[in-house]
């Protein structure tokens, strides 16, 4: 077995009802919040009054659409301006990514440019961050359980990351019933971006026994629920009363393979869907999941053929059989079975294909040349030449 090490959050608050305590938990960290919300500002407000109620003095700072560097720039300030004393971020994963940014910068020196990979020096930071709280209200990112924060460049048009050990969250609250009401576009994208973390965590180089046992039953959750959550939030009208237990148990489900994902990505790597996944999100305006899923199944088909060729031993062929009977319920099914489940999934689902955003067959040359620079691609579980990347690209356009 290859030595591996582990880095979690410092607590994880997990189940519905568990947002109540935020409050309280703040309260241990500090007494001036900055916190960082998505653009609704409206269902930040029962949030306002649980810190408040707390002692904890607030100050909101909200992020629209997916985090970029300026951004983040803006909310150093405030925090500093606030003189906050605890970051709390609570939303999405841009909404946690900025968030877990602006708590590393608040305490570190310099620019932001000096501590990101790819475009900038890649320095590690000096200083312990504030203490950081994330909080997610949608079941994908799994932000709130890893070390870096991804960040869009204007100026570079790419997605790079700020990334330390020492950016965990101090606490980490993960409560289902702040997804009850996710529409289901974002039910979709989100939902397949914690998927395609978990396949690609299991089969990654620096899979462990932990992260590989996470991804397992993150993936087979995820395969049951993900429909079902769709299937409820794509009712029109919506059923008045209580939410159905059934979309409820999925919503639960969703929010524990997204918190398994976050985990196992943060201490095995991810592939070559994410290694596309950054210059693809710097250079057009799409959900970062609808990208993911529009591309895992041909990096799933690309990275089995691959190593049929040229690692037939290898460990990774035997997790793509694993996955693809965790997603079909069957035991005689063949890793290329899992290929066709995914695609059967992401069309059930109405994931729109790379043309659908924008991507041209003129542009997978510069895609893949940025591809080779991003740090995903190091775990990818085999080293994929450009012919095969540029075919991934052009298979999902």
């Amino acid at each position: 077995m290859s030595p591996f090490e582990l880095a979690l959050p410092g607590r994880v608050l997990f189940g519905c009802g568990r947002l109540r305590e935020v409050g309280e938990v703040a309260r241990e960290l500090g007494k001036r919040a900055l916190v960082v919300t998505g653009g609704s500002r409206r269902r930040a407000a029962q949030w306002l009054e649980l810190l408040a109620a707390a002692g904890v003095r607030t100050e909101v700072f909200a992020v629209t659409g997916e985090p970029t560097t300026t951004a983040v720039e803006r909310g150093v300030d405030a925090a500093r301006q606030q003189g906050a004393d605890v970051v709390i971020g609570i939303g999405g994963g841009s909404a946690i990514d900025a968030a877990k940014a602006i708590a590393a910068l608040v305490t570190n020196p310099g620019a932001l440019l000096d501590y990101l990979e790819v475009i900038g020096l890649g320095k590690p930071l000096e200083r312990s961050p504030l203490p950081f709280i994330a909080v997610p209200t949608t079941a994908g990112t799994g932000a709130e359980a890893t070390r870096n924060a991804v960040l869009a460049s204007p100026a570079h048009r790419v997605k790079v990351s700020l990334r330390s050990p020492l950016m965990l969250p101090r606490v980490a609250i993960v409560d289902p019933e702040l997804t009850h009401e996710l529409p289901p576009e974002i039910t979709a994208s989100t939902g397949l971006d914690a998927l395609t973390q978990l396949i690609e965590a299991l089969v990654s180089t620096r899979a462990n026994p932990l992260t590989e046992s996470l991804c397992r039953d993150g993936i087979a959750r995820a395969a049951e629920a993900l429909p079902v959550a769709f299937a409820q939030a794509s009712l029109d009208p919506r059923p008045p009363g209580p939410i159905d237990p059934r979309h409820a148990a999925a919503r639960e489900a969703m929010a524990l393979a997204s918190l398994w994902s976050g985990l196992a990505l943060a201490n095995a790597g991810l592939g070559a869907v994410h290694g596309f996944a950054g210059p693809l999100g710097g250079m057009f305006d799409a959900a970062h999941g609808a990208i993911c899923a529009a591309l895992l199944p041909e990096v799933m088909h690309t990275n089995i053929h691959a190593l049929r060729r040229r690692a037939p031993a290898d460990r990774a062929l035997d997790r793509y059989t694993e996955i693809a009977r965790l997603l079909t319920g069957r035991g005689d099914a063949t890793a290329e079975r899992g290929v066709e489940a995914i695609r059967q999934l992401c069309a059930g689902l109405r994931v729109p294909s790379l043309r659908r955003v924008g991507v041209t067959l003129e542009q997978v040359p510069a895609l893949v040349a940025g591809a080779r620079r991003a740090s995903s691609m190091r775990t990818n579980p085999i080293v994929l030449t450009d012919e095969e990347l540029a075919g991934i690209l052009e298979r999902s356009i």
